[in-house]
C-alpha cells in the first residue's frame, strides 16, 4: 500500500514539472503543529534547484502531566526533508517530500521517580500546499507522516498537520 501511494505521488508530480515555479533561496520561520506533542518547531529551507528544496525542523516539547499520565517529558527532534515543489497557479504551490530525524526524551514519572532516557530514529513523509505572498512571506499547511523505532511514540508511528510561516530571503 505504501508503494502505490509514493508511486502515484511521483507519477503526478512528474505530470507537473512542466509547470515548475522558481522557488525563495532560503526561508526561515515557524512550523506550528501537534506533532506528537512538539508543537511549535523552528523551521529553514533552502533551494537545491528551481523545484526542489531541502527543509530542516527543529522541534522541542517540555510539558508536565501531559493527559494525566503522572510524568513530566522533554524532549527535542531534529528532522530533515527533500521536497518537491510544483506551480498551481500565481503564487500557489504544492509540495511533497520524503526524509528522516533523530530526536531524544527523557520521561521523569511522579509516583515512583523513575526516569526514562531514550534516543530514536524516524523516517518522514511531507505532502502540502503554499502560498508565495509578492512580500517576502510564505504561508503552507502540510501533512507529515512520520515512522520510528525504538523510543518512538506509540506503534511506531506519529503525524500532524501544520502551518508554516516563513519569512523569504
Amino acid at each position: 500500500m505504501k508503494k502505490i501511494i509514493l508511486s502515484a505521488i511521483i507519477l503526478i508530480g512528474l505530470a507537473f514539472t512542466t509547470q515548475a515555479q522558481e522557488i525563495s533561496k532560503n526561508a526561515i520561520g515557524l512550523r506550528l503543529g501537534d506533532s506528537g506533542g512538539f508543537g511549535t518547531e523552528i523551521t529553514y529551507q533552502t533551494a537545491l534547484g528551481s523545484n526542489n528544496r531541502l527543509e530542516l525542523d527543529l522541534g522541542w516539547r517540555n510539558r508536565k502531566d501531559y493527559n494525566n499520565d503522572k510524568y513530566d517529558d522533554d524532549a527535542i527532534k531534529l528532522a530533515a526533508l527533500y521536497q518537491w515543489v510544483w506551480n498551481i497557479d500565481g503564487g500557489f504551490n504544492w509540495y511533497a517530500g520524503v526524509g528522516g530525524g533523530v530526536g531524544t526524551y527523557g520521561r521523569d514519572y511522579y509516583d515512583n521517580r523513575d526516569y526514562n532516557n531514550d534516543t530514536f530514529a524516524f523516517a518522514a513523509g511531507d505532502i502540502g500546499i503554499e502560498y508565495n505572498f509578492p512580500i517576502p512571506l510564505l504561508i503552507s499547511l502540510d501533512f507529515r507522516p512520520e515512522f520510528g523505532g525504538n523510543g518512538y511514540y506509540k506503534n511506531n508511528y506519529g503525524s500532524d498537520i501544520a502551518l508554516g510561516l516563513k519569512f523569504q530571503f
